[in-house]
Parts: C-alpha cells; sequence; structure tokens
C-alpha cells in the first residue's frame, strides 16, 4: 500500500515525520532510482526506497552477520566479473548489504546486514566509530613517518586525514606488523597513508568495528552476532528529530 515517504520512514526508525522530511528535502532518499521529493509516496512491498543509496528496510525481521572476508572477494553484493563477492559467501537468502568496504586485496572483518539506519551510522564520517586493523608493512616506519600517521596526513588527491593511533606489533622477515585504529574510512585509506609516508602494504587485515571484535572466525567463515553484540551496536544509534 502507498504511503507519504516520510511516514515509511519513520516507520522505518529513521526519525520522526518532520526529520524524515529534512532527509528528503536535502536529496539523501531515493525512489526505483529517482530522487524523491516532499509529497511523494510509495509502495515499500514494491518499490525500492533508499537512503544515501542503501535500501531501507522495515524494522522487523533485521538480520546482523560478521564475515571475515578473505583476499580477492569484492565487498559488494554483486560482481562486475566473475571474482565472488561478501554476500555469495553466505548461504542466506534475503537482502544483506555490507556495512563499509574493504579493498579486494584486504581482509577481515564486514558487518553485512539489512539495518540500513545502523549501515548509515557505522559508516557516516560525523559519527567517529573507531575500526582497528593490522598492516604489515615494508620498510619498518621510523619515528618520523609514525609520527605523520599519528598527527594525520595529505594525502596525493590534496584530502587531509584525521589523526590516528598508530603503534609497532613486531618485526619478521616479511615486513613490520602495525596496529592502527582509524575514525574515518575514506577509499582505500590505509593504503594512501602508508604510500604517501614511503610504505609499501603487503597485508591489511580488519580486526574491529567498533565494539564487534573479529576474533578467532575463519577466513571466509561467518556468523550471526549474539544478541548482547546487536544490543550493543543499537546503543550507538543517534536518533534525530
Amino acid at each position: 500500500m502507498e504511503n507519504r515517504l516520510q511516514k515509511i520512514l519513520a516507520q522505518a526508525g529513521y526519525g520522526s515525520r518532520r526529520s524524515c522530511e529534512v532527509l528528503i528535502s536535502e536529496g539523501h532518499i531515493f525512489v526505483n532510482g529517482a530522487q524523491a521529493s516532499l509529497g511523494d509516496k510509495a509502495d515499500p512491498d514494491l518499490d525500492e526506497i533508499t537512503f544515501d543509496g542503501i535500501p531501507i528496510s522495515p524494522p522487523e525481521n533485521k538480520e546482523y552477520i560478521m564475515l571475515h572476508k578473505p583476499k580477492g572477494v569484492i565487498s559488494a553484493v554483486t560482481s562486475p566479473d566473475r571474482r565472488p563477492t561478501v554476500r555469495s559467501l553466505i548461504d542466506r537468502p534475503g537482502h544483506l548489504y555490507p556495512v563499509g568496504r574493504l579493498d579486494v586485496n584486504s581482509e577481515g572483518l564486514i558487518l553485512m546486514t539489512n539495518d540500513g539506519i545502523l549501515t548509515h551510522q557505522l559508516t557516516h564520517p560525523s559519527f567517529e566509530h573507531e575500526k582497528e586493523y593490522r598492516v604489515l608493512v615494508h620498510p619498518r616506519p621510523n619515528d618520523q613517518q609514525l609520527k605523520a600517521w599519528k598527527k594525520g596526513m595529505i594525502l596525493e588527491d590534496g584530502s587531509g586525514t584525521l589523526p590516528a593511533q598508530v603503534w609497532i606489533e613486531h618485526t619478521d622477515s616479511n615486513g613490520t606488523w602495525m596496529g592502527v585504529i582509524l575514525k574515518e574510512g575514506k577509499k582505500r585509506q590505509l593504503r594512501r597513508m602508508a604510500e604517501s609516508s614511503g610504505l609499501k602494504v603487503r597485508r591489511l587485515i580488519r580486526t574491529r568495528i567498533g565494539s564487534l571484535v573479529l576474533g578467532d572466525l575463519l577466513p571466509g567463515h561467518w556468523r550471526e552476532l549474539t544478541a548482547a553484540e546487536i544490543k550493543h551496536l543499537q546503543s550507538l544509534l543517534i536518533k534525530k528529530g
């Protein structure tokens, strides 16, 4: 059944009707690929309604899955070629979308969900949720290079990075393992930071998103989040309006 978009968004948990009207007027909402306007109606059972490119979902039947993405897998639902996607690794019906991305050569924690609000708030830079990584680099970073990561740096496109938490874990025959915590997620940020500071990334693993820890989950494997993990994630939601 058709309803006004602000009512559909409010019922899906995106805030009050007034705040949902603001989302529509600011151009965040699309219906079947077309930007929505105030006063538009839609049928959530028939129409594709997206918020910043993320399909909205009703408040019931939310799913939350932790996946250990292996190297060579695309952080997407569909693939432009024959490479596997994170969605293809989860043998479960329904709509599931990755929260944030890891480039094809990176590994580690990906959260898959149909919760559009949570996806937006975990990926939008204004919320500054922590993401932790283990990064194997060569050569061993010197004090000046570490200082640049900790202070923030200018990347090749002229954009700046926020200060990062960085520490040396250990050095072996393959290079030096660093621990890194970011509060932002620019495209290929860690690889670009390494390149800008004269380092080469040999391996990159995301081990944590907010309170979610990869732990001993093996590459290519997945599990549902526990009730406690879901409750903590939902506590991060910032209700506006």
